[in-house]
């Protein structure tokens, strides 16, 4: 795909997350936004995923540690032909398909139920780790956001990845600055994220995370990687493609009004035309 084919499939899935958020009345766009270009990287050039046999034991893994961004991996998903796109505006209605966080049980395509935040990095080493010992060839990739790293549990998992060798592991940081109560630095200091998961013995790149080359380069270094976890800092923007949410910690779980999702789409549909 080229940069412009990338761009329009990001863009589309940021129209369908602003969407599916404002009929839902609930759901949290800024964090799914600011990861829509890393998604449309992975799901539509990196990832050996197949829509018509979503459970292929040699399929490639992805783990969406920010359970709350769950918008942005189900337009996703939808975008790939997981599931019909209808099915995305009836996110968070009773009895529908698409609940607040990622289920495996029920949600082609979605490897691991997510949403207590930290768990998610855990879990992915479980797959990395159980296909070393099953001698598959497949990879795992898994996003954190950067509020999630102040829990413990991610740091032991960044120990526990690198001390097994992971190398068939990559960790995306949605490094934003923001989350539910302000910066990282007012709630609880991150920084020096890349330092941390170096001193932890991964490879280490920061990237923006809004850039689909340093993206794509940051994956296929990873790939040749060997011995060692990958760990890609991906610094971007909370909100990223609507004016008024960027860099605006309020969004992070506030619902668009109609007349706000009009502003937003007629933004969105302004990147591509």
């Amino acid at each position: 795909m080229t940069n412009e084919e990338f761009l329009q499939k990001a863009t589309e899935i940021r129209r369908d997350i602003v969407k599916m958020i404002a009929e839902a009345q609930s759901g949290h766009p800024g964090g799914s936004l600011s990861i829509a270009d890393i998604l449309t990287v992975l799901y539509f050039d990196e990832m050996q995923i197949d829509p018509q046999n979503p459970k292929n034991e040699n399929r490639d893994r992805f783990v969406l540690s920010k359970g709350h961004a769950a918008p942005a991996l189900y337009a996703t998903l939808a975008e790939k032909n997981f599931f019909p796109k209808a099915e995305l505006l009836k996110l968070r209605k009773f009895g529908a398909l698409l609940q607040g966080h990622p289920d495996m049980k029920h949600i082609p395509g979605v490897d691991m139920s997510t949403g207590s935040l930290g768990q998610g990095i855990s879990a992915a080493n479980g797959m990395a780790l159980a296909g070393k010992l099953d001698k598959k060839n497949y990879r795992v990739y898994v996003i954190c956001g950067d509020g999630e790293i102040q829990e413990g549990e991610v740091l032991e998992a960044a120990m526990t990845a690198a001390h097994y060798k992971l190398d068939n592991l990559t960790l995306f940081v949605d490094h934003n600055g923001l989350q539910i109560d302000g910066t990282n630095e007012e709630v609880m200091t991150v920084n020096p994220v890349a330092d941390k998961f170096r001193a932890f013995g991964w490879n280490v790149f920061t990237i923006n995370g809004h850039d689909f080359d340093e993206i794509k380069g940051a994956l296929k270094i990873a790939r040749g990687a060997k011995g060692k976890p990958t760990a890609i800092i991906a610094e971007t923007i909370k909100g990223k493609g609507v004016s008024f949410m960027e860099n605006e910690v309020g969004w992070h779980g506030k619902a668009l009004n109609a007349e706000q999702l009009q502003i937003a789409l007629k933004e969105l549909e302004g990147v591509v035309a």
